[in-house]
């Protein structure tokens, strides 16, 4: 005799849409949440100051890696009270969760909107220098750029 599945389906289907709430309760919180510390001290005043300076830069430029080398010790507190950047943990990027990387991914496009010639796709190649991850999840930002430019066109 054949099991009827539905009910097992049914109650996989529940358990991955209250997995999926606790993701979205996080992220939600993350975006309220998201660079409070900049708008304190110490990092304010160095960003009242650099800000202006790190728009008219380009990203990864010599001029661009000087401004943050000046900025080092608000970066460094804006690090350790962020957990959506790298340099939070000691492992890097590989000490990051999926929720981690997705905040990390969506500040890294709200930043290249900040810039006149900001470029996520230039962004993803030079920090997968910056920060060793592997192809495949540039490859998996790639892929997202290119949802992003086919859902939200008001972002790209």
């Amino acid at each position: 005799m054949t099991e009827d599945s539905r009910q097992a389906t049914l109650d996989h289907i529940k358990l991955v849409r209250a997995i999926l709430g606790l993701a979205i309760d996080d992220l939600t919180n993350r975006g309220e949440i998201h660079d409070l510390s900049k708008l304190e001290e110490p990092e304010l005043s160095v960003f009242d100051e650099f800000t202006k300076k790190l728009k008219g830069s380009t990203f990864g430029s010599p001029e661009y890696k000087q401004f943050l080398a000046e900025m080092k010790p608000a970066l460094d507190h804006h690090y350790a009270n962020n957990r959506h950047h790298p340099e939070h943990f000691k492992d890097g990027i590989r000490g990051m969760n999926l929720l981690d990387v997705l905040e990390m991914f969506c500040d890294w496009k709200a930043a290249t909107l900040r810039h006149a010639n900001g470029d996520i796709r230039k962004s993803i190649e030079l920090n997968q220098e910056r920060f060793g991850y592997s192809d495949e999840l540039k490859q998996i930002f790639h892929n997202t750029v290119d949802w992003l430019d086919s859902s939200v066109g008001l972002l790209t």
